[in-house]
């Protein structure tokens, strides 16, 4: 069976009439093949066309040698003349998308040399592989350069030359190909080899942007959105800065600079709690100097204050410190630790009375409680620890 490719006759085809070849099922859905269809099947780097097929909706369109066919949620009486319907929003979308990848490619490769090694139109960005290395300055002038070139509206031409004719052009093929060879020409720009759709004149697609370029295998990952994609990726952007903005009292323009000072703000801000808190530990281990074993409770600090406290205890303590920190309520976290000691076994005893779970190296354990800070006092007091 054959399928007449209506999407090549005319790519802005939104709806048509086909004949049903045959139906079957498989898996749950059916696969009909029709007499012609305008739905593009998946290929080249661009996903297929959506849409309604008589009452059916379709789910994915696939190419299977001469046949195209249409994977449908029910089923479609064979010889039946059917109504199909595109998805003109989803098609167009990807024929822009397509196009300016074909116009960013082509540049790049007039540019620099390199060849488009990858292609994927993904569901948040195009992406292209290159075989070199792009720098963040010269993505910004190519997406200049892209979309100048877009905004001039130049007529894309799609044509298979003869095998004469072929010889004598140059144009970019991820593979090589035989037979007869479709070529997409963006004057001036690109010409490459290509089954997918494209729009008519470069204009359609409105704009390109340039999102990102990260390193990747040999060369470069480049993440770009064209046409209406591109639109509401740059407005939902402006949108989500217009708020910051609100927040810092600052034009939507100045926003990096409020936010530049407010990191600065913040890190003066850590520094000076910084200090403020090794005052706090160095206060506390004179207190314990010479105490020998020593349970201390200290307010509302997290593991990482707990840790430091307990290191600047043991250099004066001169023996086992025990750091508690928490609430009955809540229970306690605790660093148990003994200058080149060996704290286990005590560890285990506290784990075992006091409900708790926790452990670590011979001379430092880590943990948590459920006790009761004078069921914890009464433990440690039993141990002979000094209590501050």
């Amino acid at each position: 069976m054959r399928t007449e490719r209506l999407f090549y006759q005319d790519v802005c085809l939104k709806e048509f009439h086909g004949k049903v070849l045959s139906c079957r099922e498989q898996g749950g859905t059916f696969r009909i093949v029709l007499d012609r269809t305008a739905f593009y099947p998946e290929g080249g780097g661009q996903p297929s066309d959506r849409g309604i097929l008589g009452e059916r909706r379709i789910l994915d369109v696939i190419e299977e040698g001469e046949a195209i066919v249409h994977v449908a949620d029910g089923p479609l009486e064979e010889g039946a003349e059917v109504l199909g319907r595109i998805d003109w929003d989803r098609r167009f979308a990807l024929m822009q998308q397509h196009s300016g990848e074909h116009i960013v490619s082509g540049l790049i490769h007039r540019r620099f040399g390199y060849d488009n090694v990858g292609f994927h139109m993904g569901s948040d960005f195009v992406t292209i592989d290159l075989n070199g290395l792009i720098s963040p300055d010269q993505l910004k002038e190519l997406e200049k350069e892209a979309n100048e070139y877009i905004w001039q509206n130049h007529e894309v031409r799609v044509f298979t030359p003869s095998d004469r004719e072929i010889e004598a052009l140059s144009y970019r093929s991820k593979k090589e190909l035989e037979g007869q060879v479709r070529l997409v020409e963006f004057p001036e720009a690109d010409l490459c080899a290509c089954c997918g759709t494209h729009v008519l004149n470069t204009g359609e697609i409105g704009l390109v942007k340039l999102v990102s370029v990260r390193h990747f295998r040999e060369g470069v990952r480049i993440e770009m959105l064209c046409g209406r994609e591109a639109f509401s990726y740059l407005n939902l952007h402006w949108d989500q800065n217009s708020r910051i903005g609100v927040e810092l009292s600052v034009k939507p323009e100045d926003t990096w600079r409020a936010v530049k000072r407010l990191k600065e703000e913040i890190m003066e801000g850590k520094n000076a709690l910084n200090s403020l808190k090794q005052s706090i530990y160095l206060r506390m281990a004179e207190q314990c100097r010479e105490k020998g074993d020593a349970l201390i409770f200290v307010c509302d600090m997290d593991s990482n204050d707990i840790r430091r406290q307990a290191d600047y205890i043991l250099d004066t303590c001169g023996g086992i410190c025990a750091v508690f920190s928490g609430s009955d309520i809540e229970g306690y976290k605790y660093d148990i630790g003994e200058r080149d000691g060996d704290v286990r076994s005590l560890v285990k005893d506290v784990n075992r009375v006091l409900g708790g779970r926790g452990g670590g190296r011979p001379f430092f354990a880590q943990g948590s409680v459920t006790g009761s800070k004078e069921g914890i006092t009464l433990f440690f007091r039993e141990k002979g620890f000094s209590v501050l």
